[in-house]
């Protein structure tokens, strides 16, 4: 029997090897034609991810799920794919990386994938690789600086604390004003600033009582710019 992983973030390849060994290749349920490696339950692998590093307060593993707003980020890229064709894209608190991935099967020249989570960057590879894509990734503070010149910034799900939140409608407003396509996948969570954009699309995502408060969340897709 092979030794269980060992999460060491300084060991090349730590950081794959814990992702495969706690989490299984699975399609979320809006986005059947990609894959990702993602766990069926939240408390086990945060634990692991916990007891492997030797920490507690770890972050939760926002990487190893499929979020409402992501899977319907996802699906109106691959539906709407001439809006990501031969353009440059930032994926914003990248997670799985599985907006990233969908925009490079809709045609993007490129796409980089921004986590500060190093274990969602090492997922974000995995699952591009998956996927049959190439995704750049950087774990900086985006939202700590001016933002950079894109042609599309998408946004899936990160309006659930108010100073990240805060963070991130400064960070569309620069962009925007840069000449940014903001695409906007959100199921208006607590901190989702309202009145500022144009509904493009609506979802039922289907996800998980474990970590939403129903089996079906009603999901939009918003634009600016």
């Amino acid at each position: 029997m092979n030794a269980p992983a060992r999460l060491d973030p300084a060991v090349p390849g730590s950081a794959e090897a814990f992702i495969v060994a706690n989490t299984r290749p699975l399609a979320p349920p809006l986005v059947p034609e990609i894959l990702l490696y993602l766990a069926e339950e939240s408390l086990p692998i945060w634990q692991k991810t916990e007891d492997e590093l030797g920490q507690i307060n770890v972050p939760p593993p926002y990487w190893a799920f499929a979020w409402a707003g992501g899977q319907a980020l996802a699906r109106y890229i691959l539906d709407n794919a001439a809006l990501l064709a031969g353009k440059r894209v930032l994926d914003l608190g990248a997670g799985s990386g599985l907006t990233a991935i969908a925009a490079m099967k809709a045609g993007a020249a490129e796409t980089l994938a921004a986590d500060i989570d190093r274990l969602a960057l090492a997922a974000v590879l995995l699952n591009a690789s998956h996927n049959g894509v190439v995704v750049r990734t950087t774990a900086e503070d985006l939202l700590a600086k001016p933002a950079e010149a894109w042609d599309v910034v998408l946004v899936g799900d990160l309006f659930y604390e108010r100073a990240l939140a805060e963070h991130v409608t400064r960070f569309i407003d620069e962009a925007v004003a840069g000449g940014a396509l903001i695409l906007i996948g959100d199921p208006q969570r607590n901190y989702f600033p309202k009145g500022r954009f144009t509904a493009a699309a609506e979802y039922r995502v289907p996800v998980t009582r474990e970590l939403e408060d129903a089996e079906i969340k009603r999901t939009a897709v918003w634009r600016l710019g």
